[in-house]
C-alpha cells in the first residue's frame, strides 16, 4: 500500500502556485486528455501563448476570470511511488484564513517566491502559519527563475535571505528549490538551465520525504464519534465506540481507560471497514469494542491508563481570527469544538497580538481582526482532554463558532 502525502501550495499572489501544481499534474501523467483540451481551447481563447496549467486547478469561475485563487482547491494525484493529496490555497492577505483551513492537515508545506520580487510579506506569513502549524517539512520554491536569466547569485541572494529568517521558525526539515513552474523546469525533471543546482526536482522531493514519523505514534487517543449499535438480530449485543484514532497505537486485549469517567475496560476486539483487525494507528477509522459494559458517549475519549492528555477547563491558544465581520470580543462567549467535544467558552484574556512580519509580539493592540494570530486564553464549560499542538496536531487543536451566525470564527492551537 502506497502512503498517502498531503501538501499544501501558498505564496503571494502570482508567485504561480497554480501553474506549479498544473505543471506537477502535467508532467507526472495525471491529467486526462479532455481536461488538456479543455484548458487548451480556454488559454486559447483568452488570447494566451502556449497552455496555461493554472486554469487546471483554478475551480471558480471568479477565479479564472481573475486567474487567481479564492478558496482552497483540493486536487489529487498518484504516481508509483505515493498517493498526493494538494490543497491549493490562495495568496491573498484576505484569504490567508483559507490557507489555514488547507495547511492544517499538510505533512508538507510549498511556499512559492517570485524570483524578481525575493522575499515578500507574504513568504514569511505563509512561512509563520506553517510553522505555527506545525508542518513538519517546508519547501521554499524559488519560482520563475526564467525571469532571472536562471541566475544562480539570486537564488543564492534568496535562500540567504530565506535562512536568516527561518531561522527563528519552529520547522524540522526546510529545502529550497529554484524553478520554473511555467517551463517545467526542476519540477519533475531536471533542469537543463540550471546545471549549477545540485539537489532534487520538487516530484522527487515529494515521493521521497520521509512522513511515516509525522504521526504521534507514542500518545494513545481516540476520541469517540459515535456508538454504534446495529439493533439487529445477527447483532443483537453488539455495542461499539467508532471513531478515528488521533495517537498511538491501539491493539486488542490493551487495557485502556476512558475519560472523562476514568473507568477502564480492555479492548476486546477492533472492527474496521475492510473487516476485523489485530491493531489500529493514526490516521486509520475504526470501531473498538470493550470487554466491560462503560457508559461512552459522543466525545469521550479512550485512552492509556498511564498516559493521559490533559483534562482541564482552562486552555491557553494561538488562534487565526477568521471572521470579516466581527473581532474577536474581550469576555466574549463562543462555542468550541475539540476533536468530537463541543462546549462554550468565554475569552478570559488576550495576551498579545503576533506581528506577522518581524514574529514580535504586540502587547499594547488587543484588536483581533480577520488573520490576525494572537494569544488567548479561554475557560470552557466543561473539561476538555487536550494535548499542546507541538505533539498532537489532532488533540491540540480547536476551532471557535459564534453561535449566533454559526460561522467558524476562529481556528486555535494549544499551547
Amino acid at each position: 500500500m502506497s502512503d498517502l502525502l498531503r501538501f499544501t501550495t501558498a505564496g503571494s499572489v502570482d508567485d504561480g502556485k497554480s501553474t506549479l501544481i498544473g505543471r506537477l499534474l502535467f508532467d507526472s501523467k495525471s491529467i486526462f486528455e479532455d481536461q488538456y483540451e479543455a484548458i487548451k481551447t480556454a488559454s486559447e481563447r483568452r488570447g494566451e501563448e502556449g497552455v496555461n496549467l493554472a486554469l487546471l486547478t483554478d475551480g471558480l469561475k471568479a477565479e479564472r476570470e481573475q486567474g487567481i485563487t479564492i478558496d482552497v482547491a483540493y486536487r489529487y494525484f498518484a504516481t508509483p511511488k505515493r498517493k498526493f493529496i494538494i490543497a491549493d490555497s490562495p495568496g491573498h492577505i484576505q484569504y490567508t484564513r483559507n490557507m489555514v483551513t488547507g495547511a492544517s492537515t499538510a505533512n508538507v508545506a510549498l511556499v512559492l517566491v517570485d524570483a524578481r520580487q525575493g522575499v515578500v510579506e507574504q513568504t514569511r506569513r505563509h512561512s509563520i502559519i506553517a510553522s505555527l502549524l506545525q508542518i513538519p517539512h517546508l519547501v521554499f520554491c524559488v519560482n520563475k527563475m526564467d525571469l532571472v536569466d536562471w541566475s544562480q547569485s539570486r537564488y543564492d541572494e534568496i535562500r540567504n535571505e530565506l535562512e536568516e529568517f527561518t531561522g527563528k521558525l519552529d520547522v524540522n526539515d526546510i529545502q529550497y528549490i529554484p524553478m520554473s513552474a511555467l517551463k517545467g523546469d526542476n519540477i519533475v525533471d531536471r533542469s537543463q538551465h540550471m546545471p549549477w543546482f545540485e539537489g532534487s526536482t520538487l516530484l522527487y522531493y515529494l515521493e521521497t520525504v520521509h512522513i511515516s514519523s509525522d504521526h504521534n505514534f507514542i500518545d494513545t487517543r481516540f476520541p469517540v464519534q459515535m456508538v454504534v449499535r446495529p439493533n439487529t438480530d445477527e447483532f443483537h449485543d453488539y455495542r461499539g465506540y467508532a471513531g478515528r484514532v488521533a495517537g498511538g497505537v491501539l491493539k486488542q486485549g490493551d487495557e485502556v481507560m476512558v475519560l472523562p469517567s476514568g473507568f477502564t475496560s480492555r479492548i476486546a476486539k477492533i472492527d474496521t471497514f475492510d473487516g476485523e483487525v489485530e491493531e489500529v494507528f493514526p490516521p486509520m477509522s475504526a470501531t473498538l469494542l470493550l470487554e466491560d459494559d462503560i457508559d461512552i458517549s459522543r466525545g469521550d475519549m479512550i485512552v492509556r491508563v498511564n498516559n493521559q492528555p490533559e483534562v482541564t477547563q482552562d486552555i491557553d491558544l494561538m488562534i487565526c481570527w477568521f471572521d470579516n465581520t466581527q473581532p474577536l470580543r474581550p469576555n466574549g462567549k463562543y462555542a468550541i469544538r475539540h476533536t468530537t467535544a463541543e462546549a462554550r467558552c468565554l475569552i478570559k484574556d488576550i495576551r498579545y497580538k503576533m506581528d506577522i512580519n518581524t514574529l514580535h509580539r504586540n502587547m499594547e493592540d488587543r484588536q483581533i481582526a480577520m488573520n490576525d494570530i494572537a494569544r488567548i486564553s479561554i475557560r470552557t464549560t466543561r473539561p476538555l482532554l487536550v494535548d499542546p499542538y507541538r505533539t498532537n496536531r489532532i488533540t491540540g487543536s480547536v476551532i471557535l463558532i459564534d453561535e449566533a451566525t454559526n460561522n467558524t470564527v476562529a481556528a486555535g492551537m494549544v499551547i
